[in-house]
């Protein structure tokens, strides 16, 4: 029988209630207030603390607290990724960034969501589907990126779009919902 932890990163519906996960989110909690109490002058602490949060990062992460998340360990990040103030990431599933990854303040990453149906949501299970974002990628202030969602390589999304679709790589993006405006590859 799968653990609720299991059936979570599978995209299944499972109960936020568990106590590992309860345990697993109060340790993140714990470790998000020690990194949006930290200073700009406590470099190594805060170094300390995001390898903590999020182990699969490359070189170069930048956050600028405060910053959010459920668990950290459900991100894996490219290097040179900056996030900048009031960033959340509700990383239920695995949330992938790609390299130089640029997010504007407040920028809310969801993978979390709840079914559709109110009698099985009423039952307080709920799911998550993943969310990939490439390289090269800037994500304008306030834009909310939805479950399920990929953004390709070298795209820009602007400020205050809701991403509820797939966005492919080399456009710019905006809206609510979020559509493509124009392209941004150069041909020759």
């Amino acid at each position: 029988m799968k653990t609720e932890k299991e059936k979570m990163l599978s995209g299944e519906l499972y109960d936020a209630l568990d106590k590992q996960l309860s345990d697993e989110r109060l340790r993140t909690r714990l470790l998000l207030k020690e990194l949006n109490d930290s200073r700009e002058d406590q470099a190594e602490e805060r170094s300390r603390i995001l390898k903590e949060l999020i182990p699969d990062a490359g070189e170069g992460l930048w956050l600028q607290p405060p910053f959010y998340c459920d668990y950290g360990t459900n991100i894996k990040v490219g290097e040179k990724v900056f996030f900048n103030f009031n960033c959340i990431v509700l990383d239920v599933m695995q949330v992938t960034i790609g390299s130089r990854t640029l997010f504007g303040p407040n920028v809310q990453i969801y993978t979390a969501t709840h079914p559709m149906d109110h009698k099985e949501r009423a039952s307080g299970l709920e799911f998550a589907k993943p969310i990939t974002i490439g390289e090269d990628v800037w994500v304008g202030g306030s834009a909310v990126i939805c479950p399920g969602v990929s953004i390709g390589d070298r795209a820009v999304i602007g400020a205050g779009s809701v991403v509820t679709k797939d966005i492919p790589s080399g456009v710019f993006a905006a809206g609510n919902p979020c559509r493509v405006i124009r392209s941004l590859e150069q041909t020759e």
